[in-house]
């Protein structure tokens, strides 16, 4: 059983072969389909002066191959973040196809203008459907 407090460090956002820890990078270990899933706990520190308007926030968490978050090699979540709150849950899952060596990453494209961070207990996942 985990300690709800902090995961183990390799697991926190990857578990199976094709994992650099380093570079938080899925790489396909065979060309194929592969279905991903992140979910992000994501808290969000509101500076002192009110923001923008209310245009309201937008954050964005894209799962990307070889870094290009354009086109069809990405999956995409968004979310509205409310005015008020500090702690936030966005998921993003889907297929996308690898060849062999391709990486497949992580991004949160924030629009909200406040400082955020991504908490322990997020997670990335990927797997192999077939070739």
């Amino acid at each position: 059983s985990h300690s709800p407090r902090q995961p183990e460090r390799e697991e926190m956002f990857q578990r199976g072969p094709g994992l650099n820890l380093t570079s938080g990078q899925y790489t396909a270990p065979l060309a194929g389909f592969y279905t991903f899933s992140s979910t992000l706990h994501i808290a969000r520190r509101e500076p002192r002066r009110k923001r923008q308007g209310c245009r309201g926030s937008r954050l964005r968490v894209l799962i990307c191959v070889q870094s290009r978050c354009q086109h069809n090699s990405h999956l995409e979540s968004v979310s509205q973040l409310e005015s008020s709150g500090e702690l936030f849950t966005i998921s993003v899952t889907g297929t996308l196809y690898l060849q062999a060596g391709q990486h497949a990453s992580v991004f949160v494209d924030n629009t909200a203008g406040s400082p955020l961070t991504v908490q322990s207990g997020s997670d990335f996942s990927a797997v192999l459907l077939g070739v």
